[in-house]
């Protein structure tokens, strides 16, 4: 072995260790149960680097592996990504295609590697208008969802296509279908009941509810994480965040996010938690 790669392998141990230490180190406070993240700024950071929009795309994926698995090590229990949004059809076919392109792509990648989410006892459940996608992306998703559907540990939402105005709209629809089905008195409907039809708060109740340590407050967000400095919800899990989530708009583009940008997010609400107990806030 060269001196450069000996030296590149040092590098990479170094990095590890301090990583683990760090996570652990995090892990000794209290941790969110359930984080979301709006993942901005593939275009811009793409164009910036001078690479292809398709790139940015691929690199951001590459982001969501990376963040999946510190949120995993770490035990939080619910991450929520807003994948692709309903009004992104509305995009130049070009991108449209190679972005339904990418999905594919990346969906066989999980599902023929999906040593992550195994290895965590993570399911995957996607969130949205998938008859939307087509129908190759459909059968994707399927496969996806399947090979993790009896895993308890955890949930990753894959919100897309995704419009939270879209969301609260069917969770009303199914809860007053359940109504002419009988399965609920008209006089019993609270909003709760509506919030329980959301597709995440229905993907989170599939988790495990002795890891969780507010089982009640699970479907709720603790965090929202937004990159690339852009300051607004974009439809987004509105009703999830709207009750003491706290917001993070961070500069950074998708794709260059990592554990740099993760940890102040993490001790910000750790410290809010703390304040929170001490009776100081």
């Amino acid at each position: 072995m060269s001196p450069h790669s000996i030296f590149r392998v040092a590098i990479h141990t170094l990095f590890s260790i301090a990583t683990t230490i760090l996570l652990y180190l995090i892990s000794l406070g209290p941790i969110p149960q359930h984080v979301g993240f709006v993942m901005d700024g593939n275009r811009r950071y793409a164009r910036i680097a001078g690479k292809q929009v398709s790139a940015g795309h691929a690199d951001g994926f590459t982001a969501l592996k990376r963040t999946l698995e510190i949120c995993l090590r770490l035990r939080i229990r619910a991450v929520s990504v807003y994948a692709f949004a309903i009004d992104n059809f509305n995009r130049s076919e070009n991108e449209v295609s190679a972005l339904m392109r990418l999905a594919k792509e990346r969906l066989i990648e999980l599902c023929q590697h999906g040593e992550l989410l195994e290895e965590y006892g993570v399911k995957i459940k996607f969130v949205g208008r998938i008859d939307m996608f087509p129908q190759d992306v459909r059968q994707a998703v399927r496969d996806m969802e399947e090979m993790t559907k009896h895993h308890k540990n955890g949930v990753l939402n894959v919100c897309g296509p995704y419009a939270s105005r879209d969301e609260i709209t069917t969770a009303m629809r199914d809860t007053v279908q359940a109504v002419y089905d009988g399965k609920l008195s008209s006089s019993e409907i609270t909003s709760s009941h509506i919030f329980d039809e959301l597709g995440t708060s229905k993907a989170v109740s599939q988790v495990d509810t002795g890891l969780l340590s507010r089982p009640q407050d699970a479907k709720k967000l603790d965090i929202l994480v937004r990159t690339s400095d852009v300051k607004r919800l974009s439809d987004f899990m509105m009703w999830q965040a709207s009750d003491d989530t706290q917001l993070h708009f961070v500069k950074t583009y998708w794709p260059e996010f990592g554990l740099s940008d993760m940890i102040p997010v993490l001790l910000g609400w750790q410290q809010k938690m703390w304040m929170r107990r001490l009776g100081v806030v």
